[in-house]
């Protein structure tokens, strides 16, 4: 019986090995891909356009911006906030399905993890908490690739 049960247990840990090798050998894991497209709508800005694999592989999450309860006052997560290289600050806002829209904000103080906004999106707006900077690699470059 002992016999039987150790097979039984080192089979069911080899097929989550496997399974778990097979899933981070998958081609592309972890390599930031291309957007399908990237559209301008303006100056010096554009939307970038993923595939479902593409959104999927980056991780994006998104969350709503907030008002808070008592102050009215419009917040997002932290996380959501990017640097362009001249400083200023913006939030990519979901405008479809997988298509980002960066948007200038004005921040306030913090308090925990959420950052006042003084202007920038609506409350309710999807804003991007993970997955921005890629999105902003993606819809301006990199320098020196």
């Amino acid at each position: 019986m002992r016999v039987r049960n150790a097979v039984v247990t080192l089979g069911s840990l080899a097929a989550l090995f496997v399974t778990g090798c097979s899933a981070t050998a998958t081609p592309g894991t972890g390599v930031v891909y291309a957007p399908d497209r990237v559209v301008s709508v303006g100056t010096n800005l554009n939307r970038v356009i993923l595939n479902a694999q593409s959104a999927d592989r980056l991780g994006i999450v998104t969350k709503p911006v907030r008002r808070l309860a008592g102050s009215g006052v419009s917040v997002v997560p932290i996380s959501s906030v990017l640097y362009d290289k001249d400083g200023g600050t913006w939030v990519y806002t979901t405008v479809a399905a997988f298509t980002y829209l960066r948007a200038a904000v004005a921040l306030g103080p913090v308090d925990n993890d959420l950052w006042e906004l003084t202007s920038g999106p609506a409350p309710g707006t999807e804003v991007v908490t993970i997955g921005g900077a890629e999105l902003l690699g993606a819809e301006l470059g990199v320098e020196g690739e």
